[in-house]
């Protein structure tokens, strides 16, 4: 099957689909300034240390929490203006997820990256707004959708007048609390648009941790290397210097002093794949 021949631009030298990969990473959610700004320095410089474009990446807003008693933002406001800080002081894109049409706008006033969440990837009036934006469009895969079928959500934004659009996997419900992953998703997907894939969630064990979500961090590495390898063009990983002391999704994530080994692994991996890959 054909890939997906042309680059997506996140931003001025930033694209997915070129000749290095694209990194999304840093925190699951926005829990102040300073964590966000320590995430930002020491996975930029391991990314570019290791050949990666480099996208900050964090949720203004948790709005699909297990429970009504979990974290989800330090409000609107206050958190698109630390996103905004930390694109402007470490020049770097940033991308956060919009769970309602009327955010489009507004959050696409300070970040490059707009992301349609698993859960809400048919939501035709979201992908709408969202590529209306102007901005760059990831649709996360629902855990529920058949690959082909994310076609229709690329075309949404495309319709909208936006070519671009980025396609992420994070995995498939399997039972209840677990989730595997297809590798045939990944060039399934790709003949519609570049293809990341989300670490971090792909490991994740939805609700299933009395009230919150829990995670299998030590698969992670595996999945990583059969994705790098099946030739995806980015990765997305979520990660926290303490992980047992994020406010949203510690079970799944790397640690950040871990990310530069890591990202040094994906690089190899990733290089072997594009030397077969379609």
């Amino acid at each position: 099957m054909q890939a997906f021949s042309r680059p997506v631009e996140l931003a001025p030298g930033a694209v997915v689909g070129g000749a290095k990969p694209t990194l999304l990473a840093g925190p699951c959610v926005v829990e102040s300034y300073d964590i966000c700004a320590r995430i930002a320095g020491a996975v930029k410089e391991a990314a570019l240390r290791h050949g990666f474009d480099y996208v900050f990446k964090a949720s203004f807003d948790k709005a699909n929490r297990t429970s009504v008693k979990s974290f989800r933002s330090i409000g609107l406001d206050a958190a698109l203006e630390v996103l905004a800080r930390i694109r402007a002081e470490f020049e770097v894109p940033v991308v956060s997820d919009i769970h309602e049409s009327q955010q489009a706008a507004q959050v696409a006033t300070v970040v490059d990256v707009l992301q349609i969440p698993a859960y809400l990837c048919r939501q035709t009036d979201l992908l709408v707004a969202a590529a209306e934006t102007g901005r760059t469009v990831n649709i996360k895969r629902g855990q529920f959708m058949a690959a082909e079928d994310m076609r229709h959500a690329v075309q949404k934004v495309v319709d909208a007048g936006n070519p671009r659009a980025l396609l992420t996997e994070r995995g498939t419900f399997f039972g209840y609390h677990d989730l595997v992953v297809d590798m045939r998703a990944l060039p399934l997907m790709r003949q519609y648009a570049p293809v990341i894939f989300d670490v971090t969630h792909s490991v994740q064990r939805p609700g299933g941790g009395d009230g919150r979500s829990a995670g299998n961090p030590e698969f992670a590495g595996y999945l990583a290397r059969a994705a790098a390898a099946a030739g995806v063009d980015g990765f997305f990983i979520e990660t926290h210097p303490v992980p047992a002391e994020a406010l949203s999704d510690g079970p799944n994530m790397i640690r950040l002093d871990a990310m530069p080994e890591f990202l040094a692994m994906l690089k190899d991996c990733w290089e072997l794949g594009r030397r077969y890959a379609g």
